[in-house]
């Protein structure tokens, strides 16, 4: 059974969950400058993209480093527009109107009361949402281990904890060695696997953060769970203080 996602504490989920905020940010803009503007091919156009390079402040991709790798951005050039997109749609909190998205009633309902949206919203995007790169079978086929995952993590990052850590404790030696120069093909693609399919929407939902403070992009930081969290698990592990996984 999936563990259940539910709000049950009064905090400042715009404040603490990237995706919800971009998602507000997102209806607000289209309620207050006449929709998101469309290209022929149906991407949002460059001048959103802009605005949204400026205002979102998501982890990893923040306007100085868009534009240093960029000239003009694109929509593809911003993946957590993507998911944005994809959820402001599928839970029709946008619709498409000739060249311009606009907010539905919905959408301005979410806006005035989005923490009422955030089970909802939390529920599918961990659970359902299938990100660029991945496939459903696979996105369906890890449904019966996310009780194992969350658990796993809330032990092992109320202290905080690295990537490796969590992969080390899933996988067996033989699979994941100690020594990361003895990494095969297999474990390596296991660990991308879980840092993106797991440890990403996981902090981009503002569940966990990643402090990368001094590290470079090719280094991994330590996560730490955030007060939502707390706010919204309620895990068998809650009173452990180790799991067994294997």
């Amino acid at each position: 059974m999936l563990p259940e996602i539910r709000l049950m504490r009064d905090v400042d989920v715009a404040a603490l969950s990237p995706l919800l905020r971009l998602m507000i940010l997102a209806v607000a803009y289209a309620d207050t400058q006449g929709g998101i503007g469309l290209t022929a091919t149906g991407a949002m156009n460059r001048k959103f993209v802009h605005w949204a390079a400026v205002h979102f402040h998501w982890p990893e991709y923040c306007c100085e480093d868009l534009y240093s790798i960029n000239k003009v951005l694109n929509e593809a050039d911003m993946p957590p527009l993507w998911v944005v997109r994809d959820m402001l749609s599928h839970l029709k909190l946008l619709r498409r109107k000739k060249d311009v998205l606009l907010p539905t009633k919905r959408g301005r309902d979410f806006f005035v009361k989005p923490q009422a949206f955030f089970d909802l919203i939390a529920t599918d995007y961990l659970y359902a949402y299938i990100h660029d790169g991945q496939r459903q079978e696979d996105v369906r086929g890890r449904m019966r281990w996310w009780h194992v995952f969350l658990n796993l993590i809330n032990i092992k990052a109320r202290a905080g904890c690295s990537l490796n850590d969590l992969v080390k404790e899933l996988y067996p030696s033989e699979t994941y060695p100690a020594a990361e120069a003895e990494m095969t093909v297999e474990a390596s693609m296991i660990r991308s696997d879980f840092r993106y399919d797991i440890m990403r929407p996981l902090c981009w939902l503002g569940l966990l953060h990643e402090d990368r403070e001094g590290l470079t992009i090719i280094q991994d930081g330590t996560y730490h769970r955030t007060p939502l969290w707390a706010a919204c698990l309620q895990l068998e592990s809650d009173t452990q203080t180790e799991i067994g996984v294997h």
